[in-house]
């Protein structure tokens, strides 16, 4: 029986029920209606069907009064507390008990083929739910009595997060001397050195003794000649735009006075 103080549900009522008294069954065959006398019913009521914990309660009830006549309690669906008949669907064998422990198989029908599909639907959610339950229990006892994971932070261990962060690339290697190589572009060729024939001609003009500047004229010629050795670049000490040009004489032969 289910322990005591426990809520008790009602899962399903149906106001239209009959009961027969069945012959006892001679083999292990299953029931058939036809062997009842289906058209004068040994008892008419309700039908109440109420849950207590995982144990179902099946209770026929006078309909005026709600005295009770017979109770079936039902710990699994299917099973012997309940049993459906070979030759239709309407009708049931229940096994009751009393208070005293003494049980009795009776049969019960509905004149609606519905009742009877709500009948069946009631006793199955029921133990679809004590199912799920025992699973329940089950998988909270197995974790209880298993290894724990701990996921705290030992003493002194630390933990790195990189946030948004964007991959780094690797550092490139570098040469001997310490600077890095750049890979030449794509599809392209590297230019030659400067050619060291134009480097030592200019270090070669720099470095000459004596230069020779000439200012060519129509009518004169001015050689200037450079200074000694110990001075290469001359005198700098005037800037070259307060040296005036030469002056180029006018030839009146050429010009014509307007």
């Amino acid at each position: 029986m289910a322990a005591e103080g426990e809520y008790e549900s009602v899962l399903c009522v149906k106001p239209d029920v009959n009961v027969y008294r069945i012959p006892p069954r001679a083999s292990n065959r299953s029931y058939r209606a036809a062997d009842w006398k289906l058209d004068t019913p040994d008892w008419s009521g309700r039908m109440r069907i109420t849950a207590r914990g995982k144990v179902a309660f099946i209770k026929l009830e006078d309909k005026v009064s709600g005295e009770l006549f017979a109770q079936a309690p039902v710990r699994e669906y299917p099973g012997v507390a309940v049993e459906t008949v070979s030759d239709s669907s309407r009708y049931f064998v229940l096994r009751i008990q009393d208070d005293n422990g003494r049980s009795a198989f009776i049969g019960v029908g509905f004149g609606d083929r519905g009742d009877a599909f709500d009948f069946n639907v009631a006793l199955q959610d029921h133990f679809k739910w004590v199912k799920q339950e025992i699973e329940i229990s089950k998988t909270a006892q197995l974790g209880d009595s298993g290894p724990k994971l701990d996921l705290g932070f030992k003493e002194g261990q630390t933990i790195t997060l990189n946030i948004g962060g964007k991959k780094r690339d690797k550092p490139r290697p570098q040469s001997a001397g310490g600077f890095g190589l750049l890979p030449p572009p794509p599809g392209g060729r590297i230019a030659p050195p400067p050619s060291t024939a134009s480097s030592n001609h200019n270090v070669a003009h720099r470095t000459a003794t004596g230069c020779l500047l000439e200012l060519d004229s129509s009518n004169s010629n001015l050689v200037v000649q450079s200074s000694p050795a110990s001075d290469l670049w001359g005198d700098f000490s005037g800037p070259a735009g307060s040296v005036p040009p030469p002056s180029r004489p006018q030839d009146p032969g050429h010009w014509i006075q307007f």
